[in-house]
């Protein structure tokens, strides 16, 4: 949805119907493309992520029981995403590369696309989009965590393990940073998968400033908002599910060392 076409008739409109319409004319299994780069890449970048998160957190005071530290909070926030997304970067231009309409015709596997990439159009393809990105993840990652925090205190001022208060703290979080960011996100889509386009206008984009005016040229407005439903629907349950797990593997450790 957030590909710049050339055409004039929108390949996909509406959630729903997109996802029936993929499914039907590309297989079941398309709407998963993509997958394995993500888990390839996202275990190690989130240890990198709330490793970081937590050093500069603990740096700046943001752990006392209590206490809301929102400055701290999204500091850390945005440190934590300046570490990760360098590792995470190449691997996210691959998933957006195979999740490309008919891109299974291009691409045999994660590997295969990746030496597509490098012998197409270099290394620098894969940080082309790494300014933009973090234009987006940076206050994606500060509204998150300031956001999340602030729920969380107000939900559970004591800052004890609590399942429900994580996980409804967490979902809403990531819905409200991932509806702001969304013009961020379109564009970094575009400078992504910019390689594969049969446009010569898009094939020329090489900056956030550049994708920006052609995006309001061809689009106006709206078109910095595309995709912005079905971004805050898949974002809910995956930060809500991050932040559970993360919250529920922090509280584990610290009573298995107060126990040791």
């Amino acid at each position: 949805m957030q590909i710049l076409n050339p055409s004039t008739t929108p390949a996909y409109s509406g959630v729903i119907r997109n996802t029936v319409q993929i499914a039907r004319t590309e297989g079941f299994f398309s709407l998963w493309r993509g997958m394995s780069s993500v888990i390839v890449g996202a275990g190690p970048a989130h240890a990198v992520y709330f490793a970081t998160y937590e050093a500069v957190k603990h740096a700046m005071g943001g752990n006392q029981a209590g206490v809301h530290h929102p400055l701290a909070a999204a500091t850390s926030g945005a440190a934590a995403t300046i570490a990760s997304d360098a590792f995470m970067n190449p691997f996210d231009v691959i998933k957006q590369r195979m999740q490309i309409q008919n891109s299974s015709k291009m691409y045999r596997s994660m590997l295969d696309c990746a030496k597509y990439v490098y012998k197409s159009e270099g290394l620098g393809a894969f940080y082309i989009s790494y300014p933009t990105t973090l234009s987006m993840t940076v206050p994606f990652t500060a509204l998150q965590f300031l956001a999340y925090e602030s729920i969380s205190t107000a939900m559970n001022p004591a800052k004890n393990y609590d399942p429900l208060t994580h996980c409804l703290a967490g979902a809403v979080a990531g819905g409200f940073a991932a509806g702001l960011t969304t013009p961020m996100d379109v564009i970094k889509t575009m400078l992504q998968t910019r390689g594969t386009s049969t446009d010569p206008e898009v094939r020329s984009v090489n900056s956030f400033i550049g994708g920006c005016r052609l995006l309001y040229q061809r689009a106006g407005v709206k078109g910095f908002f595309k995709g912005v439903r079905p971004r805050i629907v898949t974002t809910m349950p995956s930060t809500a599910i991050c932040w559970s797990a993360y919250e529920f593997s922090k509280s584990y450790f610290i009573k298995r060392n107060d126990a040791a």
